[in-house]
């Protein structure tokens, strides 16, 4: 059942995903034009004031995903030197809350972020050197590198690309959303393993 919780799925005009917004974004972005064109169910009818001259009142649809005016900011993210921050949120959705050492699942809070190469010894802050350890994992390691601590890394970690990262900041992703984006992940993506695991679960 969808509330006003969920979210729509912005684009630019060539498809592009560019971010999240809520109901109230979507409805100001249709009122003032900017939607060039809509996909997927219609998530909200929004209903508005009554005209004074016919009495009809104004109505709203809001898609789940709407495409609006593009502007350099949305390519220069799409452009393949484009790397998405890196945060806690973004990193645990990325390993689908998995420890990376135990295959342990847990609640964000349970996680924390691991450096593979520690910092101490030479490691980056950067998404290709990080990885959602649970605590108990992270303190065994600590500042030491997973071979010299005795684990095992489970998966490679690798940077998401626009479109992956703006799926991993979504909450609730509807089925037409999850199409959308991922027809927009690279082939050879980690994640269409993972969402694929997470939907037969």
């Amino acid at each position: 059942m969808l509330t006003l919780d969920h979210q729509v799925l912005r684009t630019d005009v060539t498809g592009m995903p560019l971010d999240w917004i809520d109901y109230r974004e979507a409805v100001r972005l249709y009122h003032l034009g900017h939607v060039q064109y809509s996909l997927g169910r219609i998530m909200y009818r929004i209903h508005g004031g009554y005209n004074a001259k016919t009495g009809l009142r104004s109505m709203i649809e809001v898609n789940s995903i709407v495409a609006t005016n593009s502007d350099n900011h949305a390519f220069r993210k799409a452009g393949k030197q484009y790397i998405p921050p890196l945060n806690n949120t973004t990193l645990f959705a990325r390993d689908a809350y998995m420890c990376m050492y135990c295959g342990g699942r847990f609640v964000a809070h349970l996680l924390s972020r691991d450096h593979v190469t520690p910092l101490s010894i030479g490691g980056s802050d950067e998404w290709n050197n990080v990885v959602a350890a649970c605590k108990r994992c992270n303190n065994h390691k600590a500042g030491r590198t997973p071979e010299r601590a005795g684990l095992a890394l489970l998966a490679v970690p690798f940077t998401p690309n626009h479109a992956e990262y703006v799926y991993l900041r979504g909450r609730r992703v509807l089925a037409d959303q999850m199409e959308f984006l991922l027809a927009h992940f690279p082939r050879t993506s980690p994640l269409h393993d993972r969402i694929a695991k997470n939907l037969t679960n």
